[in-house]
């Protein structure tokens, strides 16, 4: 199957530090990748603080409806990718609604985390802390396609409609996947590839607007007869 995903290109750069990372203990991490990097070391009952910095690309203006950091330990089986157990769920909000133009620093902390389990990356299992830092409800598209399945030889036709637009985007693309999947049940595995993209927008959308697109999929050259679409 190939599937149809929007791309955008984000409004602005995240990341956060740590106020004592310097001074704290690091131990090396291993990606699923094979890389390793070194990252600090926190244990249970301490205070994580520290900043969040927002840079909006090339200054321009960033309207959310407040930004927000959470603490998150999740436990994951391998057999089972994609669903988790979630045993630490701490979510401050650290900016109430409004418009950033320029590069910004927002303290959080979490005070005396408890942590009833380590972090551990098994073979059938996987449990990890970590942090994530987002921007509230800036982007709302909707998709329409007149049918659900296509064959090689058909044209693609449907329609995007902005529903919420709170930040700049730069284009948007449309991506046609292969997706193979083999096995079923805990043995199922599933493995994706980009074969094409086609861009179907460049400036910047305002709410309420709606893109036609029409494209054909007869390029594709594979053994997949059928095209499916997925949001």
């Amino acid at each position: 199957m190939k599937y149809l995903i929007g791309a955008f290109r984000p409004p602005c750069h995240l990341s956060f530090t740590f106020v004592d990372e310097r001074n704290r203990k690091h131990v090396l991490l291993k990606k699923e990748n094979g890389q390793v990097e070194m990252v600090p070391l926190f244990q249970s009952q301490e205070n994580i603080v520290g900043d969040v910095i927002i840079n909006p690309i090339q200054g321009k203006k960033v309207e959310h409806t407040g930004v927000k950091i959470e603490l998150l330990g999740q436990i994951e089986l391998y057999n089972d990718r994609g669903n988790f157990y979630d045993f630490i769920s701490l979510v401050p909000k650290l900016k109430v609604p409004g418009d950033i133009y320029e590069r910004k620093t927002y303290r959080f902390e979490f005070s005396i985390v408890e942590m009833p389990y380590e972090s551990y990356n098994g073979v059938n299992v996987r449990l990890s802390i970590r942090m994530e830092v987002g921007i509230e409800d800036c982007l709302h598209i909707k998709f329409e396609y007149n049918k659900s399945k296509y064959h090689l030889k058909d044209a693609i036709i449907g329609k995007i409609y902005f529903m919420l637009v709170r930040v700049k985007i730069k284009n948007m693309e449309l991506e046609s996947r292969r997706r193979e999947s083999a096995g079923s049940g805990a043995n199922k595995y599933i493995e994706t590839e980009t074969l094409a993209k086609f861009e179907l927008m460049d400036g910047a959308p305002v709410r309420g607007e709606s893109i036609p697109f029409l494209t054909f999929s007869e390029p594709l050259q594979n053994n997949t007869h059928f095209l499916q679409h997925q949001q």
